[in-house]
Order: structure tokens, then C-alpha cells, then sequence
């Protein structure tokens, strides 16, 4: 059986500024990374369920510091490295997000000790 997760999700790629920062930082490379090359890995986020695609923008905005942090990490965690100063105008310069409000879960393992947060998907269900 799949379920809904009561979660929205959040995929944030990479713009031209964060890629610049990338071949910047990490010139040991054997070639320059492309923007491309790094948008088809991108990193999701579960956030709160939302039903409009504006709310869950609205939500980023609020976390775009832990979001800025998260995908700088995900490349270095040496905050030497990390631009000085993150602002939500900066944020949105180096990433496009992508929020999808329905997030189904199809494996059959649980998430965890509680599946209060899955409901069953109905048969009839038409998106």
C-alpha cells in the first residue's frame, strides 16, 4: 500500500553564483564543474505540508539561513570557505526551489517508529 506523507517537499538547485563558488573554491578539480552537472544532483527537503505552492516558498524564506548552510555543507563543511554573509536576496540569487505540496511514500519500509504522519492513498484519489 503507499501512503501520503503529511510533508510537502522542497528540491533547491543550484544557480550560476552557487556553481561560480563551487569552481571557485574547489579549483582541484579536473575541469570546471557545469551547471548542469550539478543540478541533476540537488538536494530535497521534507517541509511542512502545504497546499499552495506559495506557502511552501513563504516557508523557505523563513529557513533560507539553514537552507544556505545545508547546501554549502553538502559541498564543504569548512565554514572558512562558506560566503560571509548569507541574505534572503543571496539566497535567491544562487538557487531555484521547486516545491511540490503531495509527497508519497511508495517503499515498503517504515520511516520510522510512528506512522502517524502517512495516510493511505485511495484508489480513487485523481491529482
Amino acid at each position: 500500500m503507499y501512503y501520503f506523507v503529511e510533508r510537502s517537499v522542497a528540491v533547491i538547485k543550484p544557480k550560476l553564483p552557487f556553481l561560480e563558488w563551487v569552481n571557485n573554491t574547489f579549483q582541484d578539480t579536473p575541469q570546471p564543474l557545469t551547471l548542469d552537472s550539478i543540478r541533476i544532483d540537488c538536494n530535497s527537503y521534507l517541509i511542512p505540508e502545504m497546499d499552495e505552492i506559495e506557502d511552501g516558498v513563504n516557508y523557505i524564506d523563513d529557513k533560507f539561513a539553514d537552507l544556505f548552510a545545508l547546501e554549502l555543507a553538502s559541498w564543504t563543511e569548512d565554514e572558512s570557505l562558506w560566503p560571509q554573509a548569507f541574505t534572503l536576496k543571496m539566497f535567491w540569487e544562487w538557487f531555484d526551489v521547486e516545491v511540490y505540496p503531495t509527497a508519497i511514500d511508495i517503499s515498503e519500509e517504515n520511516i520510522g517508529e510512528e506512522d502517524h504522519d502517512r495516510r493511505p492513498v485511495s484508489k480513487t484519489t485523481i491529482h
